[in-house]
């Protein structure tokens, strides 16, 4: 085990020195992802249950360092895995746009700022409507569209699975990564969700009539008039 680690290693510095702007992911404690994003992310991909065997030897490949470098773009992640020979793999994830109007239409009212979507600190509620397997943020198996180098003719092989896992330990340090992956500009989500909430603040205030306005038909009463 100790020699496959070391060997890996060893092609792992190879690459960075041909890529030095390469973005390998390195696990430095026991768990793959420990943030709430990560920590969702890698949960639901359990719903690709029908390739569970390939996504633990995935897990595998991930815990012995052999992602050399993985990007997280609008609608894409692309990374570079070992295999067992001397030429990695380039993996390649389509995944579909999501709809964020549709989402703005679900957060109304309670989001307001970056820092509270980044952290993932909000209402359980809240947080059931990210993460549904269908009409969440989170892309079921139909939304994704999976791409390998490798020999294996499996449409999920480890090393697609190695990177699935890897977006997972990434989006604990750049969680707003996974919006930019759905399509979804964070900035903008925010400013839609604040601008509906002061429209239903407005709303709310115009039909709620205060005790402290008198009524035109008893303002003569009010003065003995």
């Amino acid at each position: 085990m100790w020699e496959s680690y070391d060997y890996t290693r060893e092609l792992q510095k190879k690459y960075q020195k041909k890529h030095p702007n390469a973005q390998p992911v390195t696990i430095t404690g026991s768990k793959i992802a420990s943030s709430f994003w990560g920590k969702a992310w890698c949960d639901h991909l359990k719903y690709y249950a029908d390739y569970d065997n390939r996504v633990g030897r995935g897990r595998t490949y991930l815990r012995n360092g052999k992602i050399f470098d993985l990007t997280i773009k609008k609608g894409t992640i692309r990374g570079v895995v070992a295999g067992n020979g001397n030429r990695p793999y380039r993996v390649k994830i389509d995944i579909d746009p999501l709809e964020d109007q549709r989402l703005v239409r679900q957060m109304s009212g309670h989001l307001d700022s970056l820092e509270v979507l980044a952290s993932g600190q909000f209402p359980k509620k809240l947080a059931e409507q990210f993460l549904t397997s269908e009409n969440g943020l989170f892309p079921d198996i139909n939304a994704i569209h999976l791409h390998c180098t490798c020999p294996d003719w499996a449409y999920m092989c480890k090393h697609v699975s190695a990177v699935l896992y890897g977006v997972g330990t990434k989006l604990d340090h750049e969680p707003l990564l996974l919006f930019e992956l759905r399509g979804i500009d964070t900035a903008t989500f925010i400013k839609k969700s604040v601008e509906e909430k002061m429209t239903n603040l407005l709303q709310n205030a115009e039909n709620v009539q205060s005790d402290r306005i008198i009524n035109d038909e008893h303002i003569f009463d009010f003065f003995d008039l």
